[in-house]
């Protein structure tokens, strides 16, 4: 399995502290689709290194599967070197991951190489994964018809109430769960800071960083699944 990563290049902190890329929603699948063999590549609209959020301080210290990725120098290579999104190819990949972080929604929402990027996967029905604010990363995508991606899709994302939690409301450009519910999407979710997944057709989202294991999970079976299927099918062939 070829995953590719997509997660931002915002180094400017929406506050002190607060913005860019949330470590927990990369190490916790990165390790998850490592353990199933998958072959990883992390891109973002900048390359080089993955500018993380510093208030995840707290997920680092607690998160066990965060602290092992910060001693694993490997690992770090992963985030030191990210690959630029404007050289990726779908076609060399057989699923993509969007990451969680306020950032996503200065550099991804809307960016037109990742819109590209998600039309080429969702046309040749690949699955596409999505976590937190890196749901902002359909909002453009269109599918084969020209109509929006999510327009009656049931979804997931970063709730409003999670939001305002974050104290950030006043800062950032957009309601994400807003703006999902405008465009038509399905969108439901659950409590606060609470695994959620949502899954439609080939997409999968999870509402927030807590759901980012989950998200991988389902698309390490999907995969499995769809393997297998092809394997019998050339059996009976």
């Amino acid at each position: 399995m070829n995953v590719l990563f997509i997660t931002t290049s915002h180094n400017k902190p929406v506050t002190d502290g607060n913005g860019n890329t949330w470590l927990e929603d990369l190490s916790i699948p990165y390790h998850v689709f490592m353990a199933a063999g998958a072959r990883i590549t992390i891109a973002t609209p900048n390359g080089g290194t993955v500018p993380l959020d510093t208030s995840d301080e707290s997920v680092i210290i607690e998160a066990r599967n965060a602290k092992r990725f910060l001693k694993d120098a490997i690992d770090m290579t992963f985030l030191s070197d990210s690959t630029l999104l404007k050289d990726m190819r779908s076609d060399d990949f057989d699923v993509v991951f969007l990451s969680d972080g306020h950032g996503a929604f200065w550099d991804i929402a809307g960016n037109r190489t990742v819109t590209r990027l998600l039309e080429a996967f969702n046309n040749s029905g690949k699955l596409i994964g999505a976590v937190g604010h890196g749901v902002a990363g359909l909002l453009c995508v269109k599918d084969e018809n020209g109509e929006l991606l999510i327009r009656g899709k049931h979804l997931t994302g970063f709730s409003n109430s999670e939001e305002w939690l974050t104290g950030l409301t006043a800062v950032i450009p957009f309601l994400l769960a807003d703006t999902l519910l405008s465009l038509g999407a399905l969108y439901t979710s659950t409590t606060d800071n609470v695994s959620y997944v949502v899954a439609d057709g080939n997409i999968i989202t999870g509402q927030n960083s807590a759901s980012s294991e989950e998200v991988a999970k389902r698309i390490v079976a999907w995969f499995s699944f769809i393997t297998m299927q092809k394997l019998v099918a050339g059996k009976t062939v």
